[in-house]
């Protein structure tokens, strides 16, 4: 995959983004990431991601709230987001879908099969 493909990463832990962007670098992606949903919202305003990694449990807002507004965006709309999520219960993958996700990663990430998962929205 091309190194010009810019993915963007809003997840409030700092673990995981660090996970996210170590693998993703490796692959020669550019990364750009969010603490939170106020800061993505700042960072969209100036950057046009080909992919946004949402994370569903943030403090401020949650990631399917935020997927509603960014999907609603003429610039966005048009974007894979993918959920990355602990939430694995009957339902969840739905919600995330219904919200207008467009795929669904179950944390903990596995790292053998990301990039795969990643790249099949990137085509």
């Amino acid at each position: 995959m091309s190194s010009q493909k810019l993915i963007f990463h809003v997840e409030d832990n700092p673990d995981n983004r660090l996970l996210v962007r170590r693998l993703l670098t490796a692959f020669g992606y550019q990364v750009v990431e969010a603490e939170n949903a106020s800061q993505a919202l700042e960072v969209l305003k100036t950057t046009q991601p080909d992919l946004i990694l949402m994370d569903i449990n943030m403090p401020d807002m949650d990631g399917y709230t935020l997927t509603i507004q960014l999907k609603s965006r003429p610039e966005l709309m048009d974007v894979p987001i993918i959920a990355i999520t602990a939430n694995a219960m009957r339902g969840d993958r739905e919600r995330t879908l219904d919200a207008g996700c467009d795929g669904y990663i179950e944390k903990p990430i596995d790292i053998d099969k990301f990039i795969d998962q990643i790249e099949r929205f990137l085509i």
